[in-house]
C-alpha cells in the first residue's frame, strides 16, 4: 500500500475535504481504508447521533495510524535487510 493514501486520508479528514476523501475512497487499493472512509462519510451525511459519527471518525483515524505505523516499521525492516 502507499503511505501517501494514509497521509491524504488524514489531511482530507482534518481539512473536512469530503469530496477529496470520497475520491480517495474509490482510488485506494487498501480495501480496509476504503471501507473505513465509506462508513465515516455515510455516518457524517446521514447519522443524526453525533456519537455514531464520532465512533466512525475515530475508527478511521485509528486505522490510518495503525497502517502508517505498520508501513514505517516494514520499511525499516526492508532497509535493515538490504544492509
Amino acid at each position: 500500500m502507499e503511505i501517501v493514501d494514509y497521509d491524504r486520508a488524514l489531511y482530507y479528514t482534518h481539512r473536512s475535504e469530503w469530496d477529496n476523501l470520497l475520491i480517495l475512497m474509490v482510488r485506494t487499493k487498501d480495501h480496509f481504508l476504503s471501507k473505513k472512509i465509506e462508513h465515516f462519510l455515510h455516518a457524517y451525511n446521514f447519522e443524526k447521533d453525533y456519537m455514531e459519527i464520532e465512533k466512525h471518525l475515530y475508527s478511521l483515524l485509528r486505522y490510518i495510524d495503525h497502517a502508517n505505523n505498520h508501513l514505517v516499521s516494514q520499511h525499516s525492516l526492508d532497509v535493515e535487510i538490504m544492509h
